[in-house]
């Protein structure tokens, strides 16, 4: 206490300058508008900076919960465009088609490999979200794989890149379709085959899912054409197509159901 009344004796002359000063702003700003308009102004400006740095660290700390809410958004529109009935021309896509044929479930990987013959996935999702095998996989670029397994929590993914793996494919812009595989080779290309040589093909030309299958809806893109050679009985070609997704750099999925699975399975066993 002594130390704090020794400081205030020692300093009495610069402390009372000080607090002349505070009332001499405060009698100017109360009898002078301009005044009292800059400095409401100045207070705004800074309390403003304040907030809108506040603002921005929080937001910082939220991006998982909003990339959550982008992607649960995303998930209802997907539903919607793919349950559309192949009617994709139309402006206007009325939402009660969003109880289809097809289920989206969003996800995250937690584990990714793209350097092995047979590449496998781990999803953060399983049996208690009705992630099943057989479910198709995509992002919001392109299609991703198949689920194989699942436990209570998680579901393991047959990524594209993955030799058991072969997915029904077809050309944009016709109906051309073959089978989609992998050589190996590179983890951004995969390789489209049995596609017959009257196809028209053309270098930059989109590839997507062919909806032959009960995993994926048609229309799905997967990627584009880099180049194509006839077999050597010369009556298919083998396409290498560069994936829309970077099979490196991948963290949010969606997990497609076919919702009248079990029925069209349940018919097909029966023939």
């Amino acid at each position: 206490m002594q130390q704090i009344i020794n400081f205030f004796l020692r300093n009495k002359t610069f402390l009372l300058y000080l607090f002349l000063l505070f009332l001499s702003i405060v009698f100017t700003i109360q009898s002078h508008s301009y005044h009292r308009s800059r400095f409401i102004n100045s207070a705004n400006f800074l309390t403003g900076g304040i907030y809108n740095s506040v603002n921005n660290i929080q937001s910082f700390f939220n991006l998982r919960e909003q990339n959550q809410l982008l992607q649960e958004e995303n998930n209802y529109l997907k539903s919607i465009l793919y349950n559309a009935d192949g009617n994709l021309k139309s402006a206007f896509i009325d939402s009660t088609r969003f109880y289809g044929n097809y289920k989206f479930t969003p996800a995250r990987i937690i584990k990714n490999s793209y350097a092995l013959n047979n590449n496998v996935l781990t999803l953060n999702k399983g049996e208690k979200d009705s992630i099943k095998q057989d479910f198709g996989v995509i992002t919001s670029k392109g299609i991703l794989g198949i689920v194989d397994n699942t436990s209570n929590k998680y579901a393991t993914v047959l990524s594209i890149l993955n030799t058991n793996v072969k997915i029904s494919a077809q050309l944009k812009n016709t109906n051309h379709f073959g089978s989609l595989v992998w050589d190996t080779k590179s983890p951004n290309m995969v390789q489209l085959t049995e596609i017959q040589k009257i196809a028209p093909l053309k270098k930059g030309d989109t590839i997507i899912t062919s909806g032959r299958s009960i995993i994926f809806p048609k229309g799905i893109q997967i990627g584009t054409i880099e180049s194509f050679k006839l077999d050597d009985a010369e009556n298919f070609y083998t396409i290498n197509v560069k994936l829309f997704n970077d099979m490196t750099d991948i963290e949010y999925v969606y997990v497609i159901e076919n919702i009248n699975r079990e029925e069209i399975n349940e018919l097909l066993n029966n023939e």
